[in-house]
């Protein structure tokens, strides 16, 4: 038996049960892993909500990404041994002192990257990467918007942008944040709870707006959002952290100048084993170099993930927060 976390009705945060479970041998193609740390992420709160169904339906253990060490390896699988330093993004079932892995959805650490770093970054770091890099190819010059800039993903936006060469421009919610934001590499704050932020995107460029816009806030950016992309410009959704963009009229694009617009996963973008790998090399190569820091702000036990939600969704935190068991 090992200790996890598990949801068997939906809800608040006070859903999220502290308890002991089973954890079976690792079948043909999984490893079963020594959790040393697991990320908390606003998808972690979608599951617990219900606006995410759970694949395998109630109850289910919380959590999509952890870094901890391989203890036992099922068979076929030749890629990982034992005491090897993993990582993963994957379903449900992160939080929890152990659990089994599937092997291809793994991936080795290097040396220069610890647990901690990785339980913090495995989700927001990969998701930055396609974000950046393939969904829309950010290049020197570029004017971006990244909203909820001194959130966990947006500090590594913001880094990552800037050292792309990106004009980074960031929208946050106190003068705290801001200060956060600029200090990670958002060279223009807006504070969206005080300021018009098209109108301010529009100022900050000079009238040329943006490439891209990134938003993981959904309801209440949008369509504003649309106001601060130039002809041709891409909208980015990856997350609803105030409520889901509901239906509109695709005429909208129209209007706003012919833009793109996108609603992509990480899932999808690491499908096949070869990209997966791909974007966690390129997110280890920018982190190891010293590109890009990952900011834990938080770290909580594994008993009081409660109060780590709570936290989270009160905004009460600023980068990554981990669970350790």
């Amino acid at each position: 038996m090992v200790a996890a976390v598990r949801v068997h009705k939906f809800g608040g945060p006070e859903v999220l049960t502290y308890e002991d479970i089973t954890v079976p041998a690792p079948g043909p193609g999984q490893i079963r892993v020594k959790q040393h740390a697991c990320g908390v992420n606003f998808t972690d709160v979608y599951f617990r909500m219900g606006m995410y169904p759970p694949l395998g339906g109630l109850p289910f253990v919380a959590g999509n990404e952890g870094a901890g060490e391989v203890v036992e390896v099922g068979a076929g699988v030749t890629e990982f041994k034992r005491g090897d330093r993993v990582a993963y993004v994957v379903g449900l079932g992160c939080y929890a002192a152990e659990r089994v892995v599937p092997a291809d959805r793994a991936v080795k650490l290097p040396a220069n990257i610890s647990y901690e770093q990785a339980a913090a970054m495995m989700l927001k770091g990969m998701t930055v990467e396609y974000l950046l890099r393939r969904t829309f190819k950010v290049e020197k010059g570029m004017n971006v918007l990244i909203h909820a800039a001194a959130g966990g993903v947006g500090l590594i936006f913001c880094q990552w942008a800037n050292h792309l060469g990106a004009n980074v421009i960031g929208t946050v919610g106190s003068k705290d944040k801001a200060a956060l934001a600029r200090a990670n590499g958002c060279h223009h704050t807006i504070l969206y709870r005080d300021e018009d932020f098209p109108a301010r995107v529009k100022e900050i460029t000079v009238g040329k707006l943006c490439d891209v816009v990134y938003d993981s806030i959904g309801k209440t950016t949008f369509p504003a959002s649309l106001d601060c992309i130039r002809p041709l410009g891409m909208f980015v959704s990856f997350g609803s952290a105030s409520g889901p963009i509901e239906a509109f009229n695709i005429n909208l694009l129209q209007v706003k100048g012919s833009l793109f617009a996108t609603r992509p996963t990480l899932n999808t973008y690491g499908a096949k084993r070869e990209d997966l790998l791909s974007m966690a090399t390129d997110l280890f190569a920018v982190v190891g170099s010293g590109a890009v820091k990952i900011p834990v702000s938080r770290t909580y036990a594994l008993r009081d993930a409660v109060k780590a939600h709570r936290d989270l969704e009160s905004r009460a935190t600023t980068g990554s927060s981990i669970l350790v068991p």
